[in-house]
């Protein structure tokens, strides 16, 4: 399955939109003909880039949808190009400017300039009427998409996209635990988290966060502390309030009170409702989740918590280290990778109302490379467990191993929503960056300045002044950092890896742009990819090299070398062809 990312293909045309194109057109400025076409781009782009989000929205279900955003991407790719030749030509001319000129003839200078330019039009002159065919085609293209986005109801869907996107919001998480699965794999956590909640907190507000990429047991582990036995003795009241994804203060006040009040509360003044708030907790030990927090703003969180005091504690629970900063907590708990044992537990839990495979040693086999697959993200080892919750045959177990796991069914495998839903968060800008890192392999550890410098070379990093490059490459990717699609690597702290299924979630958004070259496998590529990287082996011959037979547009060819237990690269490689 692939799907386009809307966001990042918006963020795309942003650019093209935006600065290159008005640099284009002012280079054209003198040639009518190519300016004519390239003002027609700029009316047109935008009204395609406002159907995006909800032809999103619709590609799973409608392949004509689908087919559209992959020629809108090709498009948008080879827009991208047009615009380096433009950008390129003006950049030659004007170093060739720069340059000393040789003294004129003495006969030119009785020939007017527009009967030299008649009989020797200028270079740049003849590079422009070299690029009409090209852009005419271009413009061609895009008013066939804009046609065929009206056939497709698009523009209908846009007016619409308000109500629609609210018809099947997001199942939120409750405090209640679900009593027939035992929980394992974070007890550490689990016992420290109690023993802070139950020292002495009527100093002030405490706050705990607890952090991690989606499907890493945030929630899970907030559910067993609220419920334990110990801190009901704890505290004298509790809620918990699961974030939408918008913050709205008003709302999260209300749910609150309602929360320790079990009253219907009528109020829409903030100001009330912290008043009322406050007074129903002052002298009370209050213990407050807030779970899956986005809202990345300061001021918002200020204002949310300052009808609280002593005795209240707070849990926060957020993909976003940038979250765990603003909250200030006490102590924060980063969430790693469960090991293969816990796996073990929540997947025969599900899949077969079983601690182990004692009881069914004919699925040990299989079940363990199942179990290996989910690389510690117990809700992988959920979801896989659940879906074979029925399935009694061995035949069955091998067919969801050799499935990616993406090629699940959406409606019935949670990772895939939960690991989209922190891509769908991105601003549109990190969302191109890592969706380019779907080249990356498996496993592979790089630097923050290797991955700047790739970034770099793609022109992903938009600044207005070269010293600011660097500062906003570490900007990028820090965020990344903070949002947990990169992990620092377990073997060398100076390095990063991508946890496998992030790898496969970059891979999805990127769709056929980006293709890897590994294994002895025959591959053949898509004649969209733009970037690719290469596994380098000792026996390549020019037959592995076929893959690339139908690629006609390849932007990135990034070679790197497996050494024992880790890859390297050998060198940069940025190339265009076509």
């Amino acid at each position: 399955m692939s799907v386009i990312g809307e966001a990042a293909l918006s963020g795309f045309l942003d650019l093209l939109v935006g600065k290159s194109l008005d640099s284009a057109l002012n280079f054209v400025a003198d040639h009518n003909q190519l300016h004519q076409q390239l003002k027609q781009w700029q009316s047109i782009l935008p009204d395609i880039q406002a159907v995006l989000d909800d032809a999103e929205e619709n590609q799973i279900k409608n392949m004509g949808v689908k087919k559209w955003l992959e020629n809108l991407q090709d498009l948008a790719y080879d827009v991208d190009d047009i615009l380096d030749e433009f950008a390129y030509e003006e950049l030659r001319l004007n170093l060739q400017d720069t340059q000393p000129q040789a003294r004129p003839s003495k006969i030119r200078k009785f020939i007017p300039d527009r009967i030299i330019r008649s009989i020797f039009p200028p270079t740049s002159f003849q590079f422009k009427n070299s690029m009409i065919t090209k852009v005419k085609d271009i413009t061609d293209r895009l008013n066939s998409l804009t046609t065929r986005r009206s056939s497709l109801g698009l523009s209908e869907i846009l007016s619409q996209a308000a109500t629609s996107k609210g018809k099947q919001p997001r199942l939120q998480p409750t405090s209640v635990l679900d009593g027939v699965v035992e929980y394992v794999g974070r007890h550490k956590e689990k016992t420290e988290m109690i023993e802070l909640l139950k020292g002495n907190n009527l100093n002030g507000v405490s706050v705990l966060s607890i952090v991690g990429m989606g499907g890493m047991g945030k929630t899970t582990l907030a559910q067993l502390v609220y419920n334990d036995a110990t801190i009901n003795k704890s505290f004298d009241l509790k809620a918990w309030v699961c974030f939408s994804d918008n913050f709205d203060a008003i709302a999260l006040t209300k749910a609150i009170l309602q929360s320790i009040t079990s009253e219907t509360c009528d109020y829409s003044n903030l100001d009330l409702l912290q008043v009322k708030l406050k007074e129903k907790l002052t002298g009370k030990r209050f213990l407050l989740v807030l779970d899956d927090i986005w809202n990345e703003n300061y001021n918002d969180w200020t204002i949310l918590r300052s009808p609280f005091g002593a005795g209240t504690t707070i849990i926060v629970t957020t993909r976003l280290q940038i979250v765990s900063s603003i909250v200030d907590p006490l102590k924060a708990f980063h969430l790693d990778k469960l090991s293969d044992d816990d796996c073990l537990s929540i997947f025969t839990q599900h899949a077969l109302k079983a601690r182990n495979f004692d009881g069914h040693p004919q699925f040990k086999e299989i079940g363990e490379k199942i179990i290996r697959k989910c690389n510690g993200l117990p809700l992988a080892a959920k979801a896989i467990g659940s879906l074979l919750r029925t399935v009694k045959y061995h035949r069955e177990w091998e067919r969801i191993y050799e499935s990616e796991i993406w090629n699940l069914p959406e409606e019935q495998c949670g990772i895939i929503p939960a690991l989209r839903l922190s891509y769908h968060h991105l601003p549109s800008y990190l969302k191109r960056c890592f969706a380019y890192c779907s080249i990356l392999p498996k496993d592979y550890e790089f630097e923050e300045e290797e991955m700047i410098l790739l970034w770099r070379a793609e022109g992903l990093l938009q600044q207005k002044a070269m010293p600011q490059v660097k500062d906003i490459g570490n900007q990028y990717f820090q965020d990344l950092v903070s949002r947990s699609f990169f992990q620092i690597s377990s073997k060398d702290e100076s390095r990063f890896v991508m946890h496998d299924l992030i790898n496969d979630l970059a891979q999805v958004v990127a769709g056929d742009i980006c293709s890897k070259l590994e294994g002895d496998m025959q591959q053949k590529f898509s004649n969209r990819t733009r970037h690719s990287s290469y596994i380098v082996s000792d026996y390549d011959t020019v037959k592995k090299f076929e893959a690339f037979d139908q690629v006609k547009s390849l932007r990135t060819f990034l070679p790197l070398i497996f050494s024992r237990n880790y890859f390297s690269r050998p060198f940069l490689t940025e190339v265009r062809f076509g």
